[in-house]
């Protein structure tokens, strides 16, 4: 039974399966259930299972088999099977009317049968779980499977689309996305060109950023087409991982530089903010390793929810340091503004850092939690809407972070009256007190 708990979490941790052809193998492997892969089916879904070198230890007898096979299901029917387990009506999770049985062992032609291959189609539209079922307590399974999931496409001559329901429209987004941010590198080329004159090296960091950022989404939209049609990326993975890790080391990198005033504001970092890009960079490896392994490891591998937990929390320790920075430069800010008798330039850019700290804030809650909730709310076949929703708010933050940190003659301080730096005085003593 607390197999069956585990199962359940499994559930919840991989909800945006991958939907490729997928290659497993299992070593005299005698755990009762064993995800292997997840995907939302339309009205013609299909299934392919292969498998060879099976073997059983001990033979078991013909009769048993019954015990022990492939299915598919629902997350509400795994609710169900689980009631009907504590209820006492069933001791199998393939005597469930809820599951739909994909191959069961007995038709198998000898309990000594090496290969099989099967097919089944599911007419019925959900998002659907690939599992290996054996109840057989003392049975040790070892065999390899090719599992291809995938659905026909209406008036297309039956044309396979080996991603899922939900997610059948991303490659198109993604394309569209990175050709938002080819745009956004143009127009940041040509700002740079026309105020070349106040362009410090931290504009130039933030091009670069840009770039990685869309050809990352470049190549996740190849990686993605490709195994939308042949259920394979065709190396395209290798320079998505590839760009996605340069895309985050400089991502982080750059929100740490920017909230120390790196380059536009001081022309060196401190020893406590060199410690943190020292922190963080290491992080963000670790992180992009990870996400490597949660990526290319299926499910039901043992280290697969380690590396998970490992991504999410190397990945909140990021997000966490790079608000130290920002921290430190409003507190510097407003230290200066007391002592150089210029409270009014202090004053703007204590502001621009504090709507800088709220945005960062705001960013990091959206894209880790706000989606995430989106991708356990939302129905499988609108998956892709969590995924633009991210998206967007990146887009967002980035086009906020290169219009409030371009290149400005002064930006924007200079031209200041008497009267703005007795009120930015006045107000200074005023937040003092708060």
């Amino acid at each position: 039974m607390p197999l069956l708990r585990h199962f359940l979490l499994l559930f919840s941790l991989f909800s945006l399966a991958a939907g490729k052809i997928l290659f497993s193998e299992f070593r005299s492997d005698g755990r009762p259930i064993i995800p292997i892969d997840e995907f939302g089916f339309t009205r013609r879904g299909q299934l392919e299972l292969n498998v060879t070198h099976l073997s059983l230890s001990p033979t078991p007898d013909a009769q048993t088999l019954s015990n022990v096979g492939f299915l598919l299901c629902t997350r509400d029917a795994w609710m169900h099977v689980l009631q009907q387990i504590e209820d006492g009506e069933i001791n199998c999770v393939l005597r469930s009317e809820s599951v739909n049985k994909v191959f069961i062992f007995d038709q198998l032609q000898s309990p000594a049968a090496s290969e099989f291959n099967h097919f089944y189609a599911e007419s019925n539209s959900d998002q659907y779980t690939l599992v290996f079922a054996n109840c057989l307590q003392q049975l040790k399974v070892t065999m390899k499977v090719r599992s291809a999931m995938y659905n026909l496409e209406d008036g297309r001559a039956n044309r396979r689309d080996y991603l899922s329901a939900g997610k059948t429209i991303l490659p198109r987004v993604y394309f569209l996305l990175s050709l938002v941010y080819f745009v956004l590198v143009g127009i940041w080329i040509h700002v740079l060109y026309k105020k070349r004159a106040t362009v410090f090296r931290i504009h130039f960091f933030m091009l670069t950023v840009v770039i990685l950022k869309a050809l990352n989404l470049l190549c996740e939209a190849e990686d993605k087409y490709y195994i939308k049609r042949t259920g394979s990326a065709h190396g395209w993975a290798v320079l998505f991982y590839i760009f996605s890790f340069l895309k985050g080391i400089t991502l982080f990198t750059l929100l740490v530089l920017i909230g120390t005033g790196w380059s536009f504001l001081k022309p060196y970092l401190q020893d406590r903010e060199k410690k943190v890009l020292m922190i963080v960079i290491p992080l963000q490896v670790v992180a992009n390793i990870a996400q490597v392994v949660i990526d290319e490891t299926e499910p039901f591998a043992q280290d697969w929810v380690t590396w998970k937990q490992v991504f999410l929390l190397v990945d909140v320790i990021c997000c966490c340091a790079v608000l130290f920075p920002i921290v430190w430069s409003i507190k510097n800010l407003r230290e200066a503004a007391r002592t150089d008798g210029k409270a009014a330039v202090n004053l703007m850019k204590l502001t621009l850092f504090r709507h800088y700290y709220i945005v960062v804030i705001f960013y990091i809650y959206f894209t880790r939690v706000v989606v995430y909730a989106l991708e356990t709310i939302t129905s499988y076949r609108y998956l892709w809407t969590s995924v633009l929703a991210g998206e967007v708010a990146t887009l967002v933050f980035y086009v906020f972070t290169g219009y409030k940190f371009k290149p400005e003659a002064h930006n924007p301080y200079f031209v200041i009256d008497d009267e703005e730096e007795e009120a930015a005085v006045v107000q200074l003593k005023l937040e003092d007190e708060f």
